[in-house]
């Protein structure tokens, strides 16, 4: 709605000032023509004869008069048009800035810092929050300009001011002088640190639910239009995605931890004698991962591999778990088990190629050098080194150096030449 009545007053204006444009030029183009006809079409001289030559000439200074004033106003309104179009480029760039940062930042906090940022350069508002309902308060997750650090963080009752009655109804509000409002709360706005004179306050939207409000202010009465409840708005609905994007990746990396702590604690009941692996072999991995200077996104990826590189095992029966028949097979069914899973499947293909070989001689596929996945030519290392160093190991363990021997020895033909110097530089002692 305020959309439409932004544009409609802009598009009004341009309307109005071309009504006029026309006019002037529709009036000069009469008054040429009038002079044509009364000196140089003899039909219709006669008739027109009556009037005198002076009143000609002050109808001829008239026209090149109007014609003056008509370029005057179309230059100014080409200016204002260009003007308006600039101004709107300008916002449509910040917000399309803003849509584009929400689909690649993961983290809420940041993304809302960005999302206030763009709404005060946008409004020129001298400060703003971002405030989110939690039970019976209402919490601010983000301020700006309205003495940040102390109030950050800080809650007020749910239903008090302005704020309140957005979230309660739902509803935008443009103030012009919030001292002459009666929803405004004097005691809410010295906790904010400041006394606005003009406020624009809009509700943060989910398809379920009204989460939370963002407020502008600024020290100058009656200083936001209705446009710019129109930008507001929308970046409004940009953080409350963001948050709602949030809260679903928490949710789903709570879920995560927690599945992938059960099935560790499954493998561990399951194969008491590698009581521990996976743990070391995912700390192991880590410490490659940092030699490598692999990004954290798949860092963490490479880490949840290393705990359930051995899940497969959970299908293989206790007695075959050591033929090699049997023992072969667990990185393809550890793979199918992932693979369903959503935030297992980035995974699945790690633990599928753990046990190949750098030479080409390994299984399930027999791939070889670099297409063997690189978080998979780690595990291969760390899970060989926790097989040997591991005081608990399943296959006899040995002492520090010669376990790390055994990597020297193998490099080329099991494992990845580089990954083993840099595991070896950087190793200092087995984990316990």
């Amino acid at each position: 709605m305020a959309e439409a009545v932004a544009k409609k007053i802009a598009t009004e204006e341009i309307k109005n000032k071309l009504r006029l444009l026309n006019l002037l030029i529709a009036f000069v183009i009469l008054a040429l023509l009038f002079v044509i006809v009364r000196y140089l079409y003899s039909p219709f001289s006669h008739f027109l004869s009556f009037l005198p030559d002076a009143s000609m000439v002050l109808i001829m200074v008239l026209a090149v008069g109007l014609a003056v004033l008509g370029l005057y106003l179309s230059r100014v309104l080409s200016g204002q048009v260009i003007h308006k179009i600039e101004d709107y480029g300008e916002r449509l760039d910040r917000i399309l800035t803003v849509t584009r940062d929400i689909r690649e930042e993961m983290y809420g906090d940041i993304l809302l810092d960005k999302i206030m940022n763009c709404s005060l350069t946008l409004t020129g508002s001298d400060g703003g929050s971002v405030l989110l309902a939690d039970d019976d308060r209402l919490v601010f997750k983000t301020i700006k300009g309205l003495k940040e650090e102390e109030y950050r963080g800080k809650t007020i009752p749910k239903e008090a001011g302005i704020g309140g009655w957005v979230l309660q109804h739902g509803e935008a509000v443009l103030i012009g002088d919030v001292t002459k409002d009666e929803r405004y709360d004097a005691s809410i706005d010295e906790f904010r640190g400041s006394k606005p004179g003009s406020l624009l306050c809009v509700p943060l939207k989910t398809r379920a639910s009204i989460i939370g409000v963002m407020e502008l202010v600024s020290k100058k009465q009656d200083f936001y239009s209705v446009r710019d409840i129109d930008v507001v708005s929308y970046l409004a609905e940009q953080a409350a995605a963001s948050v709602e994007m949030t809260r679903f990746y928490d949710d789903q990396r709570n879920y995560e931890i927690h599945l992938t702590d059960i099935l560790l604690e499954a493998i561990d009941r399951f194969m008491s004698e590698k009581q521990g692996h996976p743990k070391r072999v995912a700390q192991y991995a880590n410490i490659i991962a940092r030699a490598v200077n692999m990004p954290e996104e798949r860092k963490r990826r490479l880490y949840f591999a290393g705990l359930l590189h051995d899940i497969g095992f959970l299908k293989i029966s206790a007695e075959k778990s050591m033929e090699k028949e049997a023992y072969t097979t667990h990185p393809v069914i550890g793979y199918e088990m992932l693979k369903p899973i959503n935030f297992y499947k980035d995974i699945a293909p790690y633990v599928l190629h753990h046990h190949e070989r750098y030479d080409g001689r390994g299984y399930p596929d027999k791939l070889k050098g670099n297409d063997i996945p690189l978080e998979s030519r780690i595990l291969a290392i760390a899970e060989a080194f926790d097989s040997m160093a591991s005081r608990i190991s399943y296959k006899g363990s040995v002492n520090f150096d010669a376990a790390l021997q055994e990597l020297l020895k193998n490099k080329g033909g099991q494992f990845d030449p580089e990954l083993v110097d840099l595991f070896v530089r950087d190793i200092k002692q087995p984990l316990e």
